[in-house]
């Protein structure tokens, strides 16, 4: 099972999480590529400590939203998408390859990873921008969603993700932000979910029932409150229950 997490999100004088613990934790890091957060000196540093530490590095890519911090839907034609893919892609690959290594996979960023979860023309967008970039990058995908359906259609591998620390509905879609219970902060709670995950391929939904995820990489979030400790725990739950923790890609 692969563990990632977002990072590089700070932005000139703004830190964001602690990059440098998570990267000794996690074994793929989804890097900010500067439309939601991060900037130049932001993908620089935080490629270099990846491939120092040999985590797989992949493009953490957004709308272009930083006052937003990604998370607000954007009105944007699909071809502009695909271009803007296609351009952060670029940007994080020069840091990653200054580095000695170069992006593996892209993964969307908030309001872009939940509206082309559900909506076929931005998925397709989405896709297509990581189609073009043309070295074979997976793209991580909710399970069962019209991002997972456009990467299979346009060849491009997908590969399904759950979140750890995330409360899902039983629709399989992760909780709005905007509601209460939607980000889990509790560390053994987060860790036995993760474990679930891991072994069994199901998480308990909002509504007490099973949800079927199936996924090959969990993700803890770099900017929640205690997400170090977070990590910690899910990496030891994952290990002492058998299973060997590495990249997916």
């Amino acid at each position: 099972m692969d563990l990632n997490s977002d990072l590089g999100e700070g932005f000139g004088a703004w830190r964001m999480g602690d990059d440098e613990a998570m990267l000794d934790i996690v074994t793929s890091a989804n890097i900010a590529c500067g439309f939601h957060a991060g900037d130049p000196g932001v993908m620089r540093r935080v490629c270099a400590r990846a491939a120092e530490r040999g985590v797989t590095i992949g493009a953490h890519v957004g709308y272009r939203d930083l006052a937003g911090f990604g998370r607000r839907a954007l009105d944007i034609s699909p071809a502009d998408l695909t271009d803007d893919v296609l351009y952060q892609i670029g940007a994080l690959d020069a840091f990653a390859r200054a580095a000695g290594s170069s992006v593996k996979y892209v993964k969307a960023h908030g309001a872009l990873y939940n509206t082309a979860a559900v909506d076929p023309a931005q998925a397709a967008a989405l896709v297509e921008g990581v189609r073009q970039f043309g070295t074979g990058l997976g793209l991580l995908c909710p399970p069962d969603s019209e991002m997972l359906r456009a990467a299979s259609a346009a060849g491009v591998t997908g590969y399904a993700e759950a979140f750890a620390d995330r409360a899902y509905t039983p629709e399989g879609r992760l909780v709005s932000r905007k509601l209460p219970g939607a980000v889990l902060h509790d560390a053994d709670e987060v860790a036995a979910r993760a474990t679930a995950m891991a072994t069994t391929g199901s998480v308990i939904d909002v509504d007490g029932g099973k949800l079927e995820l199936r996924a090959v990489s969990l993700c803890v979030h770099g900017d929640t409150p205690g997400a170090v400790d977070i990590a910690r725990r899910i990496r030891a739950s994952l290990t002492d229950a058998g299973v060997t923790v590495e990249s997916f890609v």
